[in-house]
């Protein structure tokens, strides 16, 4: 299947990259798998100087700018109409804006673990969106589904952070319109190119989050070397190739599939902990890891079967 991201890269873009659909989408999976995974640590670091909701909404208005930048030059003729630069922003506005920006909220009064718990929603929300919207979903699937969030509890056994009502709502929120972005972007007309398209969304939804920042009087503290680098890979990494292979996922697999990297992030992020942090290893992170690994791979065995039978 051709893609504007894999089949239009400069010629000189020196990495080779796979050629079948399988192939493009394993890589899309492993960049959003391990780089969101990584982005804990990064804004764990950022919020060093930048407040949640202004380093939300820079990170992704400058990514956004950037990706925007590579897009013309790339194709100087391939302007969006009025009508997709509206849908972008539309899902931009969900993706980012509200889910990004409700979920700096929720995160000032709950903690982390909890936090992770409530994120790992999103592939439930989507398939429960997917299921209204008239696609026909399995009791397999819902199985699947179910399987990850069981593994996502496990791997917060035991956590004890602080919550509130009102950061509960405002995280659960966030997923929602998360999973309703993802559900819209599959289905709105969207520039063909999608860094276009990628740019628009991200851009569009920063810059809404970082107006509301502004409004609500959010302002930086001195930037330090350690900060003004995780926020630089944050909108390097963490959101310009992150959310472009995430903008793959979206057009070329189900709404499960795409959703997958609620599940695994965490884990990365648990290992990049151990690594970096020495934080331990305890046995419900290894129970927990096989529980939401079996939850992917169900999920990927699932998708390849809708697709065979969409085929046949």
């Amino acid at each position: 299947m051709n893609s504007p991201f894999f089949d239009r890269l400069p010629r000189r873009f020196p990495i080779r990259l796979p050629k079948t659909r399988s192939g493009r989408v394993a890589l899309s999976l492993a960049v959003v798998y391990f780089v969101w995974g990584s982005t804990y640590m990064g804004v764990h670091v950022a919020l060093g100087s930048f407040p949640p909701l202004l380093l939300s909404g820079l990170r992704n208005l400058f990514a956004g700018i950037g990706l925007f930048v590579f897009a013309v030059r790339r194709k100087p003729n391939a302007w969006p109409t009025l009508l997709e630069v509206r849908n972008a922003a539309m899902v931009g506005t969900m993706l980012v804006g509200l889910s990004s920006g409700l979920l700096a909220f929720g995160m000032r009064t709950v903690g982390t673990g909890m936090a992770a718990v409530m994120v790992a929603t999103v592939p439930l929300f989507a398939t429960v969106i997917a299921a209204v919207a008239g696609r026909q979903i399995t009791k397999a699937e819902w199985s699947a589904v179910a399987l990850g969030l069981v593994g996502i509890v496990a791997l917060n056994h035991g956590d004890s952070s602080a919550s509130s009502a009102g950061g509960t709502l405002a995280i659960l929120g966030g997923a929602l319109f998360w999973a309703g972005g993802a559900h819209l972007a599959g289905r709105l007309r969207m520039p063909s190119d999608l860094f276009m398209s990628t740019s628009l969304q991200v851009g569009l939804g920063g810059g809404l989050s970082t107006l509301l920042a502004w409004l609500l009087g959010e302002r930086m503290s001195d930037l330090a070397f350690g900060p003004a680098f995780a926020f630089l890979y944050l909108v390097l990494i963490g959101t310009m190739a992150a959310y472009v292979a995430y903008g793959y996922l979206i057009r070329h697999t189900s709404p499960i599939i795409a959703s997958s990297c609620m599940y695994v992030n965490p884990i990365v992020a648990v290992a990049i902990g151990a690594l970096l942090l020495g934080e331990p290893v305890t046995r419900w992170t290894v129970i927990a890891t096989g529980l939401i690994l079996a939850s992917v791979g169900l999920s990927f065995y699932f998708d390849r079967r809708r697709v065979a039978a969409r085929a046949d």
